[in-house]
Parts: structure tokens; sequence; C-alpha cells
């Protein structure tokens, strides 16, 4: 049996109350300053890379990294081993190391909070929107829903861009789903991706989200009800959409890892795409932080971690089917005390 929750339309509600108020464009005549805060992931140094190339495509010529504070998780070693490592990569492409935040943001127009530890992205996050700089937040976009949707109204109280996703979002196969052109409408569609997990976090924050992130890049926004069943080797979390389509996620841990899946509609079943690497996702990027214009809206983003959170949740009772609903409303409650701790730094 379901759990008794506010109705669909609550959810609709609430998501669009948290929708961030576009900041103002760049101008895209001048140089963009990105900062990286935290270099504890592999994908600072890609992506540094990518924005600093000496050959670079066009969509980049706009963007140049130019300082990184290197400082992020303290506790998953699988992060921290990482840092003096890619600190001295990234200084080899001419990046600058800054000592705090606070410098970072002196010095830049636009940053990457790349630090892999979601638990963290709160705290570093406010200062840069309370600067009304344009921030990208690299996955898992914090550690807990109520983290998500705390960053949203920060965001909307600054009036600054923000946005957070998945490389997979921008599989070129997905996006044309999305589009209609891949298989016409889309009834329903199933994902898989390497689903490791790491204790400090929700199970599918950590590395489920890759294949999170491209079943709602098909299916879009609408998810009403999520039941999970999980063993030692892998999860499979089942989503109920409007007008009766299903959508699936299936998270590896055992056997080959990959990345992919399958959209069925009105004209047939084609693959959603595997990996494709960065550059889709460093173009968003890069786009964003010319035009303050997010490619991803906040509803949909918060709608993709209150899919897994209810997807834990689920867990919990057993794989019984939890209305995302109930889940939203349980982690708004909670917004307003988590940012307490910050309101004396406010202005």
């Amino acid at each position: 049996m379901l759990r008794e929750t506010p109705s669909f339309k609550f959810l609709a509600a609430f998501m669009a109350a948290f929708a961030c108020t576009p900041g103002l464009a760049q101008d895209v005549e001048k140089e963009i300053r990105v900062g990286i805060i935290g270099l504890d992931t592999s994908h600072a140094i890609a992506f540094a890379k990518t924005m600093n190339a000496a050959d670079k495509q066009a969509s980049f010529d706009e963007c140049q990294v130019t300082c990184a504070y290197p400082h992020g998780s303290a506790d998953i070693q699988s992060s921290v081993s990482r840092i003096p490592g890619y600190t001295k990569e990234i200084q080899e492409l001419g990046v600058e190391i800054v000592d705090s935040i606070d410098e970072l943001i002196d010095r830049v127009d636009a940053v990457m909070l790349e630090t892999n530890d979601g638990r963290l992205h709160l705290e570093q996050v406010i200062p840069v929107l309370k600067a009304r700089k344009p921030v990208f937040i690299d996955k898992p976009m914090a550690g807990d829903l109520v983290d998500v949707l705390a960053i949203f109204e920060e965001a909307k109280k600054y009036r600054t861009p923000v946005f957070s996703s998945s490389s997979l979002r921008f599989v070129k196969a997905a996006q044309a789903a999305r589009r209609g052109e891949l298989v016409g409408q889309v009834f329903g569609c199933d994902t898989f991706s390497p689903c490791t997990l790491e204790p400090t976090h929700p199970d599918l924050y950590w590395y489920g989200i890759h294949g999170v992130e491209q079943l709602f890049t098909v299916m879009g926004p609408g998810c009403q009800t999520v039941s999970r069943t999980q063993t030692d080797g892998v999860d499979v979390v089942v989503g109920k959409w409007t007008e009766g389509r299903i959508g699936t996620f299936r998270g590896i841990r055992d056997g080959n890892r990959n990345y992919g899946g399958t959209v069925f509609g009105e004209k047939g079943q084609q693959s959603s795409g595997g990996n494709e690497g960065y550059d889709g996702l460093v173009i968003e990027i890069a786009n964003f932080f010319q035009t303050g214009n997010p490619p991803v809206t906040a509803d949909e983003t918060i709608e993709i971690y209150a899919f897994m959170s209810a997807a834990d949740e689920s867990k919990l009772a057993g794989g019984e089917p939890v209305t995302m609903s109930a889940v939203l409303e349980s982690a708004m409650r909670r917004v307003a005390g988590r940012l307490e701790p910050f309101q004396l730094n406010r202005e």
C-alpha cells in the first residue's frame, strides 16, 4: 500500500517555488575567468584541460580556468588521496592555486564546484551564490535532498544562476529522445550505469546518478512513485510517471559496469546511448557561463534527487512504492533548519 501523501499537484507547486531566477548574462566579448573548487575528482582536471586547451573548439573560446581551491572531502579517503596529484596536474595547465574560496571568488567570473563530497557543497556554494557568480555543481549536487533544496533556495534568494548535471544527460541519443526525434513519443525507458556505494551518501547519489540522470533526460519530469529492489550486486529502481509511463534504472556493481539503456516509444525501441565523455557537458557549462541560462531546470534536478531519495525510502520499506511528493514534503520542512547556521553570515 502506498503511503498517504499530498497530491501530485503539491509536487509541481513545490518545485516551481524553488525555480532559480536567472542572473545577468556574461559579456560574451570578455574572457570569462573560471575558478574550480575541489581537486579531489578527475572531473576537475578533465574540464580544465578542455577549457584551457591551446586548440580548443569555439564553444570554449570565452572560458579559461584561471585558479583553483584544492580542498574537498576530509574523510572519504578515495577523494582525499587524489588532491596532491591533481593539484600538481592542474598547476601544469597554468592554473593558480589559491588559499580560500573567498580568494577564488574575488578572482573569477564563474565557478565549477567539483568537490567530490556532496556533503560540503552547500557550505562551499553559499559564498559563490552571495557573490552572484554563475556556478556549475558537479555530481552529486549535495549530500541529501534537504541540501539540494537549500542550494536552490539560496540561489533564488541571491538571483544567481546554478545548475547540476551528469555528463550522461548530454549523450546524443538521449537528447534526441527527449526532443521526440528518436522514437517519437516516449512511453518508457530502462537505463543502467555503475552504482558503487559510498556510506556517507544516499545510495544512488554517489554513482547511480549517471544512469538516473539519463533516465530523466529521456522521460522528463513527472515521476510519481518509486520502488526499489536491492541485492549485493545490483539495484533495480522502478518509477511510475504520469499517464502510466514506466521508467527503470539498473545500478550495476557486479560484472561489467557500463552505461546505456533502451527507449521505448511510438516508433519502436532504440538505444539511449552510452558514455560519450565529458565534452557535451563542458560545452553546456561554457554556454551557461556565457548566457546565465541553465540547461537543466531546478525542478527537474530536484525531482532527480527526490527519485534517488525515494529509492532509499523504498529500500527501508522492503521495496514498497514510495510517493515522490511525500519525500519532497518531508525534505522541504527541514530546509529552514539546514540553512539556520548560515544566517549570521548573510548580508
